[in-house]
């Protein structure tokens, strides 16, 4: 049996919906992400999980409390799988940031894997750190099935590493929906994507709201 990790991003908040920059602010889920939390923990709960990694913020730790409740195993937060910081853009719109820094907008649509929001974070520095998550998953769990609940940057940089695809690309080659699960696939030859950005165990209304 091999290793498979599941990456699950959080369920919606009002950033999520609104396209607000979120990285270090903690907005909680809204009722939606809470719906998709519990959906999520009712479709994979039978799944025999070896652990569950988490984010160690307050719509992370919401997403996974449920599947932790229903299977009796306590979630392993870890500060590597944080949301990208945004820095002075926190909380801001696109359009906002375009205006105020203009300059470092650009050049972070360009080639976000070395150039950071303002005051914030690359993707060269995201990969850095979730990645020694993973390497603590390899190491600790050979095979079986381990859930990571992370965010929306953070799990498409994760992505994006493990695949060999450029890190400057995440936004532009993988989706990740609010509340999606990814699947990776550890074997011999590597790191092998098995499922990307499924939502199907959750009702078609709650895959339906705008924004996520």
């Amino acid at each position: 049996m091999s290793l498979r990790i599941y990456f699950i991003r959080h369920g919606e908040t009002i950033y999520s919906q609104t396209g607000g920059y979120c990285g270090s602010i903690d907005p909680e889920l809204t009722d939606a992400g809470h719906e998709m939390a519990h959906a999520f923990a009712e479709a994979y709960k039978s799944l025999p999980w070896k652990a569950i990694y988490c984010s160690p913020m307050k719509r992370t730790i919401t997403t996974a409390k449920p599947l932790c409740e229903a299977t009796g195993i306590e979630m392993k937060l870890r500060d590597g799988l944080k949301e990208i910081a945004y820095g002075e853009w926190e909380g801001q719109t696109p359009e906002y940031v375009n205006e105020h820094f203009s300059e470092d907008y650009v050049r972070w649509l360009t080639e976000p894997a070395w150039n950071p929001p303002t005051g914030g974070e690359t993707a060269v520095q995201i990969a850095s750190r979730a990645s020694l998550v993973i390497a603590e998953i390899e190491q600790n769990y050979p095979d079986g099935n381990v859930l990571v609940v992370s965010h929306k940057a953070t799990i498409r940089v994760l992505l994006c590493s493990l695949l060999g695809i450029d890190l400057g690309r995440y936004r532009d080659r993988i989706d990740m929906p609010a509340a999606s699960v990814s699947v990776v696939k550890f074997d011999v030859h590597g790191p092998m994507l098995q499922a990307l950005g499924d939502r199907s165990y959750m009702s078609s209304e709650l895959r339906n709201r705008p924004g996520t």
